[in-house]
């Protein structure tokens, strides 16, 4: 695509560093001179900043420790306030059919409302404001708000429950609580104000609680200590004063989701996850003003807070809360056909449900405007490569793509230059040292496969996790593999092609007989069968060795039989291997999945082996862990 920015910063880098004009060079270069390459992402994509570096990189070869332009100062919330016209910045669609719209010039007004209220209460650089918030508007005004004085901006969706917003939000003792009154899901409303209650009751920190109306169009807040409506502040008096602080001052606290303990509070800078996002959205995506930029998210995702960067790339975000198949399964669909999105992201869970409903969105929606599909969540397994260009539009860009909360953003993902190749990712991130090593540390040649690891210092690397000083729980959760390398817990492989293919989380992958099995290698061949909806495997500790047990959610129609599970093993034999066969397959009716989307395979391993199972609150559906316990046939040969 000669007329994608992808093509013109290579242009502009061979001009000007001498560098061969071709993808490969780029990317090579990217990392060897990981100063200038950076450098010129921050002139390309023209981020604001009053003052000017004093250097691009410090202790550049230390993980953790590199310094990122130390000396600039900047604002996160100014950069993406950037234009201040009449284009639409924000489009929201409820599952009841509301439908907002927000410019560019109205989303600055609210946000300078908004800001000096926080102003008017003490909120301070440093101060940590929490939002318990649904995907509106209202919630990213609260971010920008935050982040335009210097405070620090964390959140939770609203299905979170109680235990689960305390667990997060108690380790960072916000000063303002955001919260919504309710939401819909599925066509049911669900109240809020009394879990709003129980959690300011445990936040002794909170000094106000501002309550966004979006169940209720006027809800009654006497219950609720120190309210007041996010609707009711007036105009600001005047333009914001956004707030120059370091590169790298915290922006964002965000959240593991992992079952194994209480949820770590990862801190991330605003320089670097600025840079970072202008450089996957506007290089990577190639997103620009014209575009209508979608992901189906909420506020508890770290997919929330890269779909909000858009702005900064002057595109129109368009928002939807709710369930997506409600009210009816196209809904999405129906969506982008109306307001003409041109990027649409999802989940590979939600492409996966889509093809085994037999849904055809290309067909029954006019999607001509749509020229890219991301998935994240989990890997794409090969058929949803056909699926998508089959029935929903043939001609785009399928980006795969992959990183995590970790470093808000993504060490693999799209490329405009590049062709999509069935059941891969298309590349390494620019700038991103992405590698795959062996146990023992060494590097993997072309189509070996181990631990996915960064050998090189990035920009949006975290800055530790909360009140850590020591960093001693962060430098154990990234750098216990290997010294000076980040390990980022995937097992993948880099193909002849330079594509990428994820495996699976490494900490979840099979070891029967001692030879490793990257648990999507199984997936991927169970999906084929119709009767199947979805799947988990794990490793059971069997007889001194491990034997691979598969779960299958099967149709409604459709039963386990002797026939049914000779032929799964077979499709998985014919195309994988004898050792990936599963020894055990059950049925259950429900997989655990983490609010995101994620299987929870670690969860399910431990509860057949009758061990605990910690952070509970990380699960959209905790009670499907009771179909794994006590299994008799867990205890058959």
């Amino acid at each position: 695509m000669r007329e994608s920015a992808m093509f013109r910063f290579i242009q502009q880098a061979s001009a000007t560093h001498g560098i061969a004009a071709d993808y490969d060079s780029l990317y090579s270069w990217s990392i060897d001179q990981r100063a200038a390459f950076w450098q010129m992402v921050w002139e390309f994509t023209g981020i604001r900043a009053s003052r000017r570096w004093h250097s691009v990189l410090e202790n550049g070869d230390a993980m953790p420790g590199a310094r990122w332009f130390p000396g600039s100062r900047l604002n996160f919330a100014e950069n993406l306030l950037r234009h201040r016209d009449h284009r639409r910045a924000i489009i929201f669609r409820g599952e009841n059919g509301e439908h907002r719209e927000l410019t560019y010039r109205q989303l600055y007004s609210e946000v300078a409302r908004l800001s000096e209220h926080l102003k008017s209460l003490g909120v301070r650089p440093g101060d940590r404001i929490a939002g318990y918030l649904a995907n509106t508007p209202e919630t990213i005004i609260a971010m920008l708000a935050t982040t335009a004085i210097g405070a620090v901006w964390s959140s939770c969706s609203p299905d979170f429950g109680v235990r689960g917003v305390v667990e997060r939000f108690a380790q960072i003792a916000p000063k303002v609580l955001f919260a919504v009154d309710g939401y819909r899901y599925n066509g049911r409303p669900f109240d809020l104000r009394e879990s709003v209650a129980a959690v300011a009751d445990e936040l002794h920190s909170i000094e106000q609680i501002i309550i966004v109306p979006f169940l209720h169009p006027s809800p009654d807040l006497s219950t609720l200590p120190n309210a007041t409506r996010f609707d009711q502040f007036p105009p600001a008096r005047a333009q914001i004063d956004f707030a120059q602080l370091p590169f790298d001052h915290p922006l964002y606290i965000l959240y593991s989701s992992g079952t194994t303990g209480a949820p770590k509070c990862i801190v991330h800078s605003a320089g670097g996850t600025l840079i970072q996002h202008l450089k996957e959205h506007r290089l990577h995506l190639d997103l620009a003003r014209r575009d209508k930029f979608f992901y189906f998210t909420t506020c508890g995702w770290m997919m929330w807070n890269w779909l909000v960067s858009g702005l900064a790339s002057g595109c129109t975000l368009v928002l939807y809360d709710g369930s997506p198949f409600f009210p009816r399964r196209r809904s999405l669909w129906q969506l982008a056909e109306e307001v003409g999105i041109t990027v649409f992201g999802t989940s590979a869970s939600y492409l996966a449900a889509l093809a085994k409903g037999q849904l055809r969105p290309g067909a029954q929606c006019d999607l001509t405007p749509l020229r890219a599909i991301l998935s994240t969540g989990s890997p794409l397994a090969p058929e949803y490569f056909d699926y998508v260009y089959r029935h929903i539009k043939s001609d785009l860009m399928l980006a795969s793509i992959s990183g995590g909360t970790d470093i808000v953003s993504c060490f693999v993902l799209g490329n405009p230059l590049r062709p999509v190749y069935r059941g891969e990712i298309q590349g390494r991130g620019l700038g991103m040292a992405v590698e795959i090593h062996a146990d023992s540390g060494a590097v993997q040649t072309s189509r070996n496969r181990g631990e996915l690891v960064c050998t090189k210092p990035f920009p949006s690397m975290p800055l530790g996790f909360w009140n850590e000083p020591d960093q001693r729980r962060y430098r154990a959760a990234y750098f216990s593999r290997f010294a000076n390398i980040w390990a980022q817990g995937d097992y993948a492989e880099i193909t002849e092609r330079d594509g990428v293919i994820i495996h699976g989380r490494s900490d979840a992958v099979l070891n029967p007989g001692g030879v490793r099995i990257g648990t999507a290698e199984i997936y991927r061949q169970v999906e084929k069968v119709d009767e199947v909806l979805e799947c988990l495997c794990v490793g059971q500790i069997w007889e001194d060795d491990v034997r691979i047990v598969l779960f299958v959610v099967l149709r409604p129609e459709s039963r386990l039989t002797e026939e049914l599970i000779a032929r799964i093993r077979a499709t998985i034999q014919t195309n994988t291997t004898r050792r990936h066969v599963p020894q055990k397959i059950i049925a259950v009716p429900d997989i655990p999945r983490t609010r995101s989307g994620k299987i929870v395979e670690l969860a399910v391993r431990n509860v057949i082996h009758g061990e605990a199972v910690g952070n509970i609150e990380s699960l959209a559906n905790p009670e499907a862990l009771d179909h794994f316990r006590d299994l008799a046939e867990l205890g058959e040969d």
